[in-house]
């Protein structure tokens, strides 16, 4: 399921996220329990606030469970599978050094 939505809010409420999925609130929260990676953050009040990384989480254990038919377990596996791809690991590490080495070089300028 590919939300076709422009997302162009910083937050969205956990019923603005189930309509976008056409699934109910409690499914939401299920899942926030089982699948770590799906962090949304929290307001004083305690209501879930979902920002765009998280929706396409969500858009990712949509596919893999009521798509795909994935069990809870396979797709955790799927997504823990995909997380550590060698190749962007990689990627990012070098970018994270260049990065550091531009520091470097300003602070010996």
């Amino acid at each position: 399921m590919k939300i076709n939505q422009n997302l162009s809010k910083l937050y969205y409420s956990i019923g603005e996220v189930a309509e976008m999925f056409d699934v109910s609130n409690s499914l939401i929260r299920y899942w926030e329990t089982e699948f770590k990676v799906l962090k949304p953050t929290k307001n004083r009040k305690g209501d879930r606030r979902f920002m765009v990384k998280d929706i396409r989480t969500l858009e990712k254990i949509y596919t893999l469970v009521k798509e795909r038919g994935f069990t809870l377990e396979g797709a955790k596996k799927e997504m823990k599978s995909k997380s550590q791809n060698p190749t962007e690991v990689i990627s990012k590490l070098r970018k994270t050094r260049d990065k550091l080495e531009g520091i470097l070089k300003l602070m010996d300028a």
